[in-house]
């Protein structure tokens, strides 16, 4: 599994490079944690996307330096803005912005890169780091990855969480316990997320996410709506949660549920903070709900086209809901898969009361 891996004591400088996006940077960060553990002394960096960077870091902090609790993981984010920067490659500003980044990764003189990522992209900038040594999966995402990496690694486990860990595993040359993930803990976001709980008189609370990264992963607005009802007589608020071009599902889950659920927009690092309040989170699979797992909040999941023995809740309680018909696709289809259509808004609805009910014998026993 391991090809002429250096031995340990001879790292002392790591570099992650996973760019995006939500859900993938947190399914990177348990493999992370295990270096860290692993190598406590080393300097930690970590490449990636700048929309993305608040997962490492609150907005305003340092990026560099030692590390706290708004920059708990990694002592350098260096970001980047690919898609930007494609749009304007040969103008001076771009060409100062990608001088700027790619002097201060190479300056920190990396001994290893590891791509949690797998794409060519991600491959290629592992590789021109100046690390001497690149990692990544024998079998990454797009398949010429591979060659840019002096170790291939021969990942192990179905959860992509498993086989990130896998890799960070093969590095440090011995088995890592699976710890819990650190994020960023942003007191102006706490603050404003609390506040706007007090306001709308919200106390217990779930999550509810409608939105997803493409049609086919998207179960009915209304059906959530159904699902807000249901909570509200179980003595429970629903909070919509909604990004940027989600308005509209969250106005129609607001609408379906009779005034049962409460849109609110958040930041990153506000969706952080409103997470680690919530008691239940419900939603398809979403960086939004990754992020609850992570956080260890249960997790009601809706799945569809995706596999979630790979992209599942993971390390939470959680119920997964998935129809024996549906088939496992990446297809960006528009329109929600016949399978998700078949899981039921009375479904979720139970499944959402047995981890309520599960928590609170928890919180008595």
């Amino acid at each position: 599994m391991i090809d002429n891996a250096p031995t340990s004591p001879e790292i002392e400088r790591i570099l992650i490079v996973r760019l995006s996006a939500m859900g993938d940077v947190i399914h990177t960060i348990p493999a992370v944690e295990a270096l860290r553990n692993a190598f406590p002394q080393a300097t930690v960096g970590w490449l990636i996307e700048e929309r993305w960077s608040d997962l490492l870091c609150a907005p305003g902090a340092p990026r560099r330096g030692p590390r706290s609790e708004q920059r708990p993981l990694v002592d350098w984010v260096h970001t980047v803005k690919l898609r930007e920067w494609k749009n304007s490659l040969l103008t001076l500003p771009t060409i100062q912005q990608i001088a700027r980044v790619w002097n201060d990764v190479r300056e920190t003189r990396y001994d290893i890169a590891v791509d949690l990522q797998g794409a060519m992209r991600s491959a290629i900038l592992a590789r021109w780091s100046g690390a001497s040594t690149v990692w990544g999966a024998a079998q990454p995402r797009e398949s010429p990855a591979s060659m840019w990496y002096t170790h291939p690694v021969i990942t192990r486990g179905a959860h992509v969480v498993e086989q990130n860990i896998s890799i960070a595993e093969a590095i440090a040359q011995r088995r890592t316990r699976t710890p819990p993930i650190e994020l960023p803990r942003d007191p102006h976001s706490e603050a404003r997320v609390q506040s706007s709980l007090a306001e709308a008189r919200i106390r217990d609370f779930a999550i509810l996410n409608p939105g997803a990264g493409w049609g086919a992963k998207r179960w009915p607005p209304e059906r959530y709506g159904a699902v807000a009802s249901a909570l509200h007589d179980f003595g429970i608020c629903s909070v919509v949660n909604y990004g940027p071009g989600e308005e509209e599902l969250a106005h129609a889950t607001e609408r379906a549920s009779a005034g049962a659920a409460v849109p609110l927009k958040s930041s990153i690092s506000e969706l952080v903070a409103l997470t680690r309040r919530a008691r239940l989170f419900i939603g398809g699979d979403t960086g939004p709900m990754h992020l609850a797992a992570g956080l260890r909040v249960p997790v009601v999941a809706i799945f569809g086209p995706t596999d979630p023995a790979r992209n599942g809740p993971y390390a939470t309680r959680s119920i997964v809901l998935r129809s024996s018909t549906s088939l496992t696709s990446h297809s960006r289809r528009s329109q929600p898969e016949e399978g998700l259509l078949e899981i039921t808004a009375d479904a979720v609805a139970q499944a959402a009361r047995e981890l309520l009910a599960d928590s609170t014998e928890s919180l008595h026993a």
